[in-house]
């Protein structure tokens, strides 16, 4: 009878140990893994540009929400991910910590809305180069992305 118990025991404990080494359930896939990036370009610029923007799409295939938290560019010393918001009426843009990619779900970075913001440009961005840009995830994972510069232009007719 206590060898039955003791047996019981021991594959009770070596069963809690295996389940416990499964993961939950849960994804464990890393950010970089679940999320694809498409239509990735970045605006072209005038010639005395400081500044500008990178826009894509990110679709999360996994089974739980990632965050973009930052982004690098060999375009720009430095890049920041920014939002547009209407306040008082106005425009405005302003950073934010980090942009949320739903499971399952897809965030548009595009004009009017998020971006990536290319700050102190090494040079113009003129139609035809292409941007390297690295970004970095909640779980510090990283995905590398080539964007194609366009001439989209403003909406403003020149006179």
């Amino acid at each position: 009878m206590k060898t039955r118990r003791l047996s019981a025991t021991v594959l009770l404990a070596a069963w809690v140990m295996l389940a416990g080494c499964s993961g939950g359930g849960g994804s464990t896939a890393k950010a970089s893994e679940d999320v694809a990036v498409e239509n990735a370009y970045a605006r072209a610029t005038p010639p005395d540009a400081r500044v500008g923007a990178a826009f894509l799409t990110l679709k999360n295939a996994g089974g739980r929400g990632h965050a973009l938290v930052a982004a690098a560019s060999d375009v720009a010393a430095t890049v920041e991910l920014h939002e547009h918001v209407h306040k008082d009426g106005m425009m405005q843009m302003r950073q934010v910590p980090r942009i949320d990619i739903p499971a399952g779900g897809e965030t548009r970075l595009q004009p009017g809305g998020y971006h990536i913001m290319l700050i102190d440009l090494k040079h113009p961005l003129a139609p035809g180069e292409r941007a390297s840009l690295t970004l970095t995830f909640e779980d510090g994972s990283k995905k590398q992305v080539v964007a194609p510069v366009r001439d989209i232009g403003l909406g403003m007719r020149r006179r």
